[in-house]
């Protein structure tokens, strides 16, 4: 499998080119394109797999494209405008990504999800993260955002401190709590909000764009209800 990535980082597109026989599990209504590939849909792990996916704030199913005898390739594309990006997973070894953030895997990924605890209702995010591991071998995961992509490195003894937001994905070897930027009077006037505290060693991965907030900003322009 070989893939590429076209209009990174605004529009960015994912290219994947399949020999005779590879595949590619996807979200749902990723695909863009393709050529000489077969496409079936099911849910990953299974039915509770697919339940878990939901609750984590992704699709129920995947769908999986499978070259032909003369090899394909497929296009794909998250729904939010912004940047694609790979992580190679060792056997053994977790990456917890954002509710939307997941676009696409190699087949020996699975992927379920991880609650997060009451934590998530406070900082205003999805209960759930989503899971992705490979129990089969080296995998990959492409996973998108809304704006660009950083990776920014979590060392010992240092807090790195992510406006929920805008976090994108993080590895299993850091931790985090949720809390606040300042006192109370910086959190009500201030504009920032609740925030993810990490600490350990490892990576996560921010977006420069704020879905909620743009949101937030279209509200007022938007008609009002006569009801």
């Amino acid at each position: 499998m070989r893939t590429f990535v076209e209009f990174s980082p605004s529009y960015a597109m994912l290219n994947v080119e399949l020999e005779s026989g590879e595949s590619i599990k996807a979200e749902t209504g990723a695909m863009v394109a393709q050529q000489g590939v077969s496409m079936s849909t099911g849910a990953s792990g299974g039915f509770l797999g697919g339940i878990s996916r939901m609750v984590s704030g992704e699709s129920f199913a995947l769908n999986t494209f499978t070259a032909d005898r003369h090899g394909g390739w497929v296009s794909l594309a998250p729904s939010t405008p912004g940047d694609i990006l790979t992580f190679d997973i060792l056997p053994g070894q977790n990456i917890f990504l954002q509710s939307g953030s997941f676009l696409a895997c190699s087949e020996n990924v699975e992927t379920d999800s991880k609650f997060q605890g009451f934590r998530g209702f406070f900082s205003g995010e999805s209960m759930f993260f989503l899971r992705a591991y490979s129990e089969r071998g080296e995998g990959t995961v492409f996973y998108n955002a809304y704006g660009a992509i950083k990776k920014v490195p979590v060392t010992p003894g240092e807090e790195l401190v992510v406006d929920t937001g805008h976090l994108v994905a993080f590895t299993d070897d850091v931790e985090y709590s949720i809390g606040k930027v300042g006192g109370i009077r910086s959190l009500v006037a201030g504009g920032e909000g609740l925030v993810m505290k990490f600490k350990g060693n490892g990576h996560v991965w921010i977006q420069t764009r704020n879905l909620e907030s743009l949101v937030s900003k279209l509200l007022p322009f938007m008609p009002k209800s006569n009801n």
